[in-house]
């Protein structure tokens, strides 16, 4: 049976009701609010203000004068990715900043050196208010940070010690398809792995001798900064397995602070002359005394070794030199030819373009950058022609013995043993799990 509600809950309800009926009655009721002028900065004053009047709304505009003096325009951080040929007086004028403050810059005792050569793709951090310079900082190295910070009495600038550390690393790993997968996989890195093509590049072609099943154990030490890695320092030991031919290289830093590369005992790695003048590509013709050429179509001997590489590729100087001729030379196209002394010249051909300022009688180190990879004369793609010559005569770059350099001195001796033993052992760890850190 259904209960009906009692007389006094439904008095209590329609009395509510009443009251609800009557409040928004008598709000439609009330007059609008006087409009303030947009002037007025008090938005957050409460529904229930006094209406304005004249001398309000003058107070009112006093008080927003008076807001915005006081509050400071707002500061904006700026990253700047440094382009080719970029200036801080470019990049001032491009952000709008005002040069006189370059120009107090620049005038801050020792400072200037650190301002006036920029690197393309490094990071400034510019940070500035209403077009004036409140600070800046620049990285000058790994070790080093240059800060500047706007004073009351002008600028002041700090060269900040950023503090490294290093640890030691032992990896292994075998050749499948190149060096640089090998490495990756074995938890190292691309610089470690042009390091060990470097070290190794005297004895070994890396395009030319790899092989499949090739091994390889390296010890080196990474840079870590805040104890997170920053990059790879340079290899203090390594043995390099090449068609089952061992070759060992320790590192040895001498009285004078020069740092080299030596077998066990003591024999410099360094030769006077590079395998291969070309880095990480392929040889598309070997020498050979009876080839066929594939423009002239004629059985004719092949005195050099061609590496198929592509336009723009550096070309290296095998050895030290004096560069004897560059410019243009019937079928070798645009050729670099280099003097060694003891009657030693090496022959660059097809070349795109010489490296600048290279010219007749100009001096070369080993490894210095001299031309580029191009097609130029008889050549049917994209590649460098090598040859290799003693008095005249030519040979093959890939097996001509060169001439050794200096092994370490009697004096030095004791002292490199003592120090290499533990970086050679370092080659062949304990058997057993490995921890690898990142």
């Amino acid at each position: 049976m259904l209960k009906l509600p009692s007389n006094r809950t439904v008095l209590w309800t329609v009395a509510v009701l009443v009251c609800l009926i009557g409040a928004i009655v008598a709000l439609r009721a009330l007059p609008p609010p006087a409009t303030v002028p947009a002037t007025r900065a008090l938005a957050s004053a409460p529904a229930s203000a006094p209406k304005a009047t004249p001398a309000r709304v003058a107070a009112t505009a006093a008080s927003v004068a008076a807001a915005r003096a006081i509050t400071p325009p707002e500061i904006s951080t700026m990253r700047v990715i440094v382009s080719r040929n970029d200036t801080l007086d470019h990049i001032f004028r491009r952000l709008e900043l005002k040069l006189s403050d370059l120009a107090s810059l620049r005038s801050l005792p020792g400072i200037r050196a650190h301002l006036d050569r920029l690197r393309p793709g490094e990071t400034l951090t510019l940070i500035a208010k209403s077009g004036s310079l409140v600070g800046l900082e620049r990285r000058l190295n790994i070790e080093q940070t240059l800060k500047v910070d706007r004073a009351d009495t002008g600028f002041t600038a700090n060269v900040l010690q950023n503090p490294l550390a290093t640890r030691t690393r032992t990896i292994s790993g075998s050749i499948e398809s190149s060096l640089f997968e090998s490495m990756t996989a074995a938890g190292g890195h691309d610089q470690t792995a042009l390091s060990l093509a470097d070290i190794f590049g005297y004895d070994i072609d890396f395009v030319l001798d790899i092989r499949p099943g090739d091994t390889f154990t390296v010890t080196y030490t990474e840079v870590l900064q805040d104890g997170k890695y920053l990059q790879d320092g340079p290899i203090l030991a390594a043995r390099f397995v090449n068609a089952g031919k061992e070759y060992f290289a320790v590192r040895y830093v001498a009285a004078s602070g020069t740092a080299d590369y030596y077998s066990p005992q003591g024999a410099t790695l360094r030769k006077a002359f590079l395998r291969a003048p070309l880095e990480f590509t392929r040889v598309s013709s070997p020498f050979s005394l009876a080839r066929l050429h594939p423009i002239l179509n004629t059985i004719r001997a092949h005195k050099g070794v061609d590496y198929a590489a592509p336009i723009g590729t550096p070309v290296r100087a095998a050895g030290e030199g004096r560069v004897l001729f560059a410019g243009v030379r019937g079928g070798y196209g645009n050729l670099v030819e280099l003097d060694h002394s003891r009657g030693i010249t090496t022959v660059y051909g097809h070349l795109s373009r010489f490296a600048k300022g290279l010219h007749a009688g100009e001096h070369v180190a080993q490894g210095e950058v001299i031309a580029f990879v191009g097609m130029t004369g008889l050549a049917t793609g994209p590649h460098l022609h090598y040859e290799y010559r003693v008095n005249g005569v030519f040979k093959d770059p890939q097996t001509v013995k060169f001439p050794e350099g200096l092994p370490i001195d009697a004096a030095s001796r004791a002292d490199f043993l003592a120090k290499s033993a533990p970086l050679l052992a370092s080659l062949d760890p304990p058997p057993g799990p490995a921890l690898v850190s990142r």
